[in-house]
């Protein structure tokens, strides 16, 4: 192990399928992160919380959302864990890794507070809670030519104002990258933490014709031989047990060979594809610039997806809502937005605002159940990769231990040599929940036992080779991860004292969390409303 402390870069990206990556049996181009993997490791049962936010907030503060009052979205709900804010007795990782010597800076998605105006509290805004440095958005998301939130340090930024040619990712990996070079100019003698929080491929479909370009045909064979050819690929890498079956495709998708409109769905994948490439583009500049600035070795790249594939269909509707927070009216020359999912319209230009939908979704958890929302397997399994050339002896190895977000914090405080603090602003902090996975870069056990979900009351538990998972308003199943882990075979009826155990533990943790019951929630947000 290096004697000095190590760099860290932790990559998030948005919205992106379990298997999506080349080097997890997809068919993107992603040769950055591929490089990563075969690098360093990559896990095969690592999770993360099911949604956007609650991961963030889960990431940045090494605990469970409720316990960071990001239980759901940003919406006030007026209840403890409902917050829409993050409370002042939760620690990110920078505020924890600022007295062992460590400057932090971050490029991209913030979303872990309610507060986005420019004249709204900033206390929960990047450089109050613990970055030197800061560009990208407050929001969740965001046209990728004009972002409504896009903020530089406490300020917000007028999308207008910014160059003819900009583009969020790219901008995002220029940012990050100019906070490497100015590091190692003026903060050599400092180890350095950096978040970087790709928007790409949430929503909205927006990609250049020319990388839209390089994956023209190749997903006109259609879902369902895609699913099969990815599948297999997973088999022949060792990430997916050849005994598991493929789930069935999504109830609400025919079989390509009937879709009216095949042009339009496979453009769709193509335009989401295109969005990742260019952000593995990013990626590779920003390692290549640790070369440049003699910063590789020493830094520990850590990269993953803040949920699984987002099966959300957009409908002309939705702009009533998401005017101003996620999307603009006219494009930067003027003409008007088309906003949903219609078929008319091949999606990727600025003037459209569209997503991938149900079908695509399912082909991005292949082989898993469900998306982004829910807590199966489909919802919570992301890709995870870890790169280390001074700390990481082995390379291009699986790892298949099981670790969720609250164990990255954990795991960079071990690695960096850092103590959790007591207190925060006077106030005592919650503890840590994450436990480090440094172990496993050895292929040694970690000692997280039990793993523990719930989102828009969906819920679920795992220890050891059992997950307790209920989809809400439905009743538990349990499915043996290691014969099962696609989630097709309940064994709840043969197993009732296991099911009542696992339930009872998962209400002891949701309990101790904060976690509230869905249908409470829902409807004291409806009697508020109304």
């Amino acid at each position: 192990m290096p004697s000095k402390s190590p760099n860290f870069i932790l990559i998030l990206n948005d919205d992106m399928g379990y298997s999506d990556l080349g080097c997890y049996g997809g068919e993107v181009n992603t040769p950055s992160l591929d490089s990563l993997a075969d690098g360093g490791l990559r896990y095969t049962q690592f999770y993360n919380t099911a949604r956007c936010c609650p991961s963030r907030a889960s990431l940045l503060t090494g605990l469970h959302p409720h316990q960071a009052d990001v239980g759901h979205m940003m919406d006030n709900d007026d209840v403890d864990g409902y917050l829409g804010d993050l409370n002042a007795q939760a620690v990110t990782i920078p505020e924890a890794l600022k007295p062992a010597g460590y400057r932090s800076y971050m490029s991209g998605k913030w979303h872990v507070t309610r507060h986005i105006a420019n004249d709204a509290p900033k206390h929960n805004w990047p450089l109050q809670r613990g970055f030197d440095d800061f560009f990208g958005m407050i929001g969740g998301a965001a046209n990728f030519w004009q972002v409504p939130t896009l903020a530089e340090g406490n300020n917000r930024v007028d999308p207008l104002d910014t160059p003819d040619d900009f583009f969020f990712t790219d901008a995002i990996s220029d940012r990050a990258i100019q906070q490497i070079k100015n590091h190692a100019t003026d903060h050599s003698d400092k180890p350095f933490f950096q978040y970087v929080a790709y928007t790409a491929p949430h929503w909205p479909l927006h990609a250049h014709e020319e990388d839209i370009a390089n994956y023209q045909g190749r997903f006109d064979a259609g879902w369902d031989q895609l699913r099969e050819e990815r599948l297999q690929r997973m088999i022949d890498m060792g990430i997916i047990d050849p005994s598991w079956d493929l789930t069935d495709r999504d109830p609400d998708v025919g079989p390509w060979a009937d879709q009216p409109h095949q042009e339009w769905e496979a453009r769709r994948m193509e335009v989401y594809a295109a969005q990742i490439e260019r952000m593995d583009r990013g990626i590779g500049r920003i390692v290549q610039s640790l070369k440049d600035t003699g910063q590789y070795e020493n830094t520990v790249i850590i990269f993953l997806a803040d949920n699984g594939g987002c099966a959300e269909e957009i409908s002309e509707e939705w702009g009533n809502w998401m005017m101003g927070k996620s999307m603009t009216e006219l494009t930067r020359d003027g003409r008007k937005v088309r906003i949903g999912n219609d078929p008319s319209v091949m999606p990727g230009a600025e003037d459209t605002y569209q997503s991938y939908g149900v079908p695509w979704a399912n082909v991005s958890n292949t082989p898993f159940r469900l998306y982004k929302h829910w807590v199966h397997e489909g919802g919570i399994a992301t890709p995870f990769i870890v790169h280390w050339p001074a700390g990481i002896e082995v390379k291009g190895e699986l790892r298949t231990q099981c670790a969720q977000l609250p164990d990255v914090m954990a795991t960079l405080l071990d690695l960096a040599g850092a103590a959790y603090p007591n207190e925060r602003a006077g106030l005592d902090v919650k503890p840590l929940e994450g436990f480090s996975i440094a172990p496993t870069f050895k292929d040694e056990d970690c000692d997280r036992e039990v793993l523990c979900w719930e989102h828009e009351g969906n819920q679920a538990i795992r220890r050891g080779k059992w997950k307790l998972v209920l989809r809400h308003p439905g009743d538990w199943e349990l499915f043996d991860m290691e014969a099962d882990r696609t989630e097709m075979h309940d064994r709840a009826a043969e197993n009732p004292e296991l099911v009542q155990e696992l339930a009872a533990l998962w209400q002891d943790w949701a309990d101790r969390v904060g976690v509230m019951d869905w249908d409470k929630l829902c409807a004291m947000r409806d009697a508020k409303q109304g």
